[in-house]
């Protein structure tokens, strides 16, 4: 192995391969506390593309793993490292290489941080739309990776549907460029969708041309509704989605989260057993957030204030972006990911208090409720070798409810290596064989990101 280290040394620019075990360990996990993550043979910290190519070539002629990793940010387990692999990173390739405001498109590389793209965008009344939580941390590459939502989603989609294009460097080195610069396209199989979401395991994704979108040319109006039970905020989604009122943000919190959030930062959330937090960015946002708060009351919302300031709204979302690392505090966290129809939203939050109470788990529930994106993070004490018996058959169970109620294992987390038992029975027989027929031909060798996905 050294030998073959050193043929990977020779083919880098000096710096690059990184084999100092201290630096070394701090790339090899994400942020999902329950994977253990193997030990890499180095990292090599790309450049560009031609320092993506000569990896790849290395090691499809070596044989050796490949795990591409962004920011690190992942709750999935989809960029931890496996033993004996190289830890692609991408971070510091990190620059926005053209932004044209007449076409409304970017191009950057795949380690430009998602809120830097937005600011960049800013500049020409402008906005990049998928904004993850993780949206000042997390990469382009990350989020093409595992296809990431966020809270505007409801209204502006997920980030394949901001994506025009990518270069992509395949598993034996060669570099693929899919799509266009074209709003409209259909020349050719759509490679770049099969692209996004695929968690690296069929190529590394290196830049990526961009949808923008205008920027709304006033502040939006934005409104916070606190319930008796998350049942009634989750009935009150549904209310105003069926009002055809075409919210740019619609989040909710449960009760156990808006605990964790007060018990740090002492927002005065004693009594809410929901938080409804909604938004418009349309010319006429005062009126349709009115008729959310009228929405709301009639739910039995027991307070419902439309923010007066831009400042407001920003300290409203701000809440919400404190949930994970509130509940975090709390103990390990398994953070989850189940998507469900919008009509079903009420029934899949009954069914994850059923399976809290049955299993004895505590569980903090978030939700993009506007897509119908739930996010149960269970909860466990620290110091445990492993994940308990009672986590997972709950985890087992909300996931399970999810297919049931015409819904997904995950909406923008990823498959990574949590949920791959569950995978088959989302996908079907012959879907997975389809799956693995792609996977065999893009990467015969089985080099890139295994063990992730399918």
């Amino acid at each position: 192995m050294a030998d073959d280290l050193d043929a990977l040394l020779a083919a880098l620019p000096a710096g690059q391969v990184i084999t100092d075990p201290d630096i070394v360990d701090a790339y090899r996990r994400d942020q999902t506390p329950v994977v253990t993550p193997g030990r890499p043979l180095c990292v090599v910290a790309a450049r560009g593309t031609d320092d993506v190519v000569a990896t790849m070539r290395w090691a499809s002629q070596y044989e050796v793993p490949v795990v591409p990793r962004g920011g690190g940010t992942g709750l999935a387990g989809g960029a931890a490292a496996t033993d004996g692999c190289v830890m692609l990173s991408l971070t510091k390739m990190n620059a926005i290489l053209e932004l044209d405001p007449a076409d409304e498109l970017a191009v950057v590389e795949a380690g430009v941080l998602n809120a830097d793209l937005d600011r960049a965008a800013a500049a020409h009344d402008l906005m990049y739309a998928p904004d993850p939580s993780s949206y000042e941390i997390s990469t382009i590459g990350g989020n093409l990776a595992t296809n990431a939502g966020g809270l505007r989603c409801v209204k502006y989609g997920v980030t394949r549907d901001a994506v025009l294009g990518l270069e992509v460097v395949l598993a034996g080195g060669r570099v693929l460029r899919t799509g266009r610069r074209t709003v409209k396209g259909v020349a050719g199989y759509d490679l770049t969708s099969l692209f996004v979401g695929s968690e690296g395991t069929l190529g590394v994704i290196t830049s990526a041309t961009l949808r923008l979108r205008p920027r709304p040319p006033v502040p939006p109006a934005t409104l916070a509704a606190s319930f008796l039970s998350f049942a009634a905020a989750a009935r009150a989604v549904t209310a105003i989605l069926r009002a055809r009122l075409a919210p740019s943000l619609l989040e909710l919190l449960d009760r156990a989260t808006l605990r964790a959030i007060d018990d740090w930062k002492h927002l005065g959330f004693d009594s809410a057993e929901a938080l409804l937090i909604a938004q418009s960015d349309n010319d006429d946002a005062a009126r349709r957030v009115g008729v959310m708060r009228d929405l709301c009351m009639a739910e039995g919302a027991v307070l419902a204030d439309v923010s007066a300031s831009e400042a407001e709204s920003r300290q409203l979302l701000d809440i919400r972006r404190l949930s994970y690392p509130a509940v975090e505090r709390l103990g390990v966290t398994l953070v989850e990911d189940v998507c469900v129809p919008r009509s079903a939203l009420p029934d899949m939050v009954e069914r994850i208090g059923r399976a809290a109470e049955r299993h004895g788990v505590f569980i903090a529930t978030v939700a993009h409720a506007g897509d119908g994106n739930l996010h149960p993070v269970f909860v466990f004490e620290r110091g445990l070798p492993d994940v308990p018996e009672n986590v997972w058959a709950a985890a087992d169970e909300v996931f399970r409810a999810a297919l049931e109620l015409g819904g997904t294992l995950t909406g923008e987390h990823g498959v990574g290596v949590i949920k791959r038992r569950w995978l088959a029975l989302e996908l079907g027989e012959e879907s997975m064989a389809v799956h693995h027929a792609i996977k065999d031909a893009l990467d015969p060798a089985g080099i890139l990101n295994p063990g992730k996905g399918i």
